[in-house]
């Protein structure tokens, strides 16, 4: 028993697991350190107080504009070229993105520079999971991913007591352009995926992104996959990176750090995905799963707006809560992962993340230009009807989706 604990083929998958859980963390630290550092950063660039949503909406946007367009080139190579070339590559240019950043003066500079790290970034995740998902056994795949992600969103821990320790949103991003650098040196000695070595050879077509929208029966799982995960990123992006700004409407007088509700919301994020891994493990379901998950949205998001959300005590909490109930991210993306064969595995799994962290400027148009600009509700308004919008579609897609927990992944689509 010990021995086959200490087995080539265990040690590799141990290094693989830890390789992947620090990936995960620096790709977490380097995704959210805007969201940690908005408005110091955009007030150091002397960008006015009341343009400051206006300035942090449009630097967003650019940055999940970044990881749409990263998730389909890296989805392609990783089915094309193998899962660890995306690894190198995607880990290599968000981390010279993230130290580059440091040094812009302007806003349209930040704006671009985000874009960049966002197509870096985009490989990260997918890439690993996918590789996570073809060596693990299919019983273990769930808790496996979980683990990985329950560690990596530490990565959002780091990066706000790193900032709260400095008060230097420039070297925040330095320090996280050089613990990818760091990364990359790890992640040359993890192996490339025997699944992915059985078809490289072959003749069947791979990483062919338009396949998912050509065969209805793969278009279907695609967008299923992608909208199930929506609601995970309105809570991050809206409700808690905006949560001093409704603080300021649901009681006056907040002194709320915006940083610091994505720290708390990231240490529920972490609780969450062991949570949810957890159960899945137990119900042998991925979906169940999800329901519970989506259950705890409702009860987060109600609890947020309701009247007992009346002081930066309680927002706190309620960001952690909001944190913990959206935290099913590796649920979302090994499911990603199970729904498709592995000559276009990558492709799916790298790109589904990315499209529902996409989505995320698709929603501030609802939020912020339709329902605050156009209509002029209020924040509270229009994050209520917007949540109620998102997590129904999302509820929807999760009753028509596939459970995947037993499948076998070693099977190509034609």
């Amino acid at each position: 028993m010990i021995s086959n604990a200490l087995s080539p083929e265990n040690r590799s998958r141990s290094f693989l697991i830890l390789v992947a859980s620090l990936g995960y963390f620096v790709d977490i630290y380097d995704l959210l350190i805007f969201s940690i550092v908005r408005e110091p950063s955009l007030k150091a660039l002397l960008v006015p107080d009341a343009e400051i949503v206006n300035a942090s909406s449009k630097i967003i946007n650019w940055q999940m504009f970044g990881l749409l367009l990263g998730g389909i080139l890296w989805g392609i190579m990783g089915d094309k070229k193998g899962r660890l070339s995306v690894l190198f590559g995607s880990i290599l240019l968000y981390s010279l993105a993230n130290f580059i950043t440091g040094f812009v003066q302007t806003v349209d500079q930040y704006a671009a520079m985000r874009f960049i790290t966002g197509v870096g970034l985009a490989g990260e995740l997918g890439a690993g999971i996918t590789l996570v998902s073809e060596i693990m056994p299919k019983s273990k795949r769930g808790i496996m991913t979980s683990f990985i992600t329950g560690v990596g969103v530490f990565g959002a821990v780091l990066a706000y007591l790193i900032y709260d320790f400095t008060r230097d949103w420039r070297l925040c991003y330095m320090i996280g352009g050089g613990l990818g650098i760091l990364l990359l040196l790890l992640r040359v000695s993890v192996s490339e995926s025997s699944l992915f070595k059985k078809h490289a050879s072959s003749k069947i077509e791979k990483g062919n992104f338009f396949k998912l929208f050509t065969k209805p029966a793969l278009f279907k799982k695609y967008i299923l996959a992608i909208l199930v995960g929506v609601p995970s990123w309105f809570i991050v992006g809206i409700l808690i990176t905006l949560s001093n700004r409704f603080a300021m409407e649901l009681y006056e007088g907040s002194a709320i750090v915006a940083g610091a509700c994505v720290m708390y919301g990231y240490i529920g994020n972490a609780m969450g995905d062991i949570t949810v891994g957890l159960i899945s493990q137990h119900y042998q379901s991925r979906k169940k799963a999800l329901y519970f998950m989506y259950a705890a949205c409702i009860i987060a998001v109600s609890f947020y707006f309701s009247p007992l959300n009346n002081s930066d005590t309680t927002m706190y909490s309620c960001c952690f809560f909001l944190g913990y109930a959206s935290g099913f991210w590796a649920i979302i993306v090994t499911m990603g992962a199970e729904h498709f064969g592995t000559n276009i595995r990558a492709t799916a799994a790298t790109t589904i993340p990315n499209m529902v962290r996409g989505s995320l400027p698709l929603m501030n148009l609802l939020f912020n230009n339709y329902f605050i600009k156009t209509l002029h509700w209020s924040m509270v308004q229009s994050g209520i009807v917007t949540a109620i919008i998102v997590i129904g579609i999302a509820l929807i897609a999760l009753v028509k989706t596939e459970e995947t927990f037993h499948k076998d992944l070693d099977y190509v689509e034609e």
